[in-house]
């Protein structure tokens, strides 16, 4: 019996987009933002765009920042080159200032505050 390799670069999109909706959007987009041009072309598109979750959280409620190594790939590359698409930022108190200031984000329509004091809210958006 012969076995043969199939390559992710391979797949039809239509079996790309169903694969990487099974992960998050922005596991998606820091894993394969820049790696050639037809993937950044399916992770860019507004499926894996509109709504970004830019934390981690736990079955039980925790929520968590994203490591620093992945928060500067987005602040540097991703954000900037997807802010015009994005319409739904849910974000936590240790990175959300930074990420609001990088870029204007003309589309969006909300956002989603996880761990944030009442003082800071106040002071970011006042």
């Amino acid at each position: 019996m012969e076995y043969s390799s199939i390559q992710l670069n391979d797949l039809p999109d239509e079996i790309l987009i169903y694969i990487f909706k099974k992960l998050s959007n922005a596991e998606i987009l820091y894993s394969l933002s820049g790696v050639n041009k037809r993937l950044n072309k399916i992770v860019h598109d507004s499926i894996f765009t509109n709504d970004l979750s830019l934390f981690m959280s736990t079955s039980d409620g925790l929520v968590y920042s994203l490591s620093d190594l992945i928060l500067d790939r987005f602040y540097s590359h991703i954000l900037p080159s997807i802010h015009q698409k994005i319409q739904w930022l849910h974000l936590e108190s240790v990175s959300m200032e930074r990420i609001l200031h990088v870029k204007n984000y003309p589309n969006l329509y909300g956002i989603s505050l996880h761990n944030i004091q009442e003082k800071k809210a106040i002071d970011l958006f006042t």
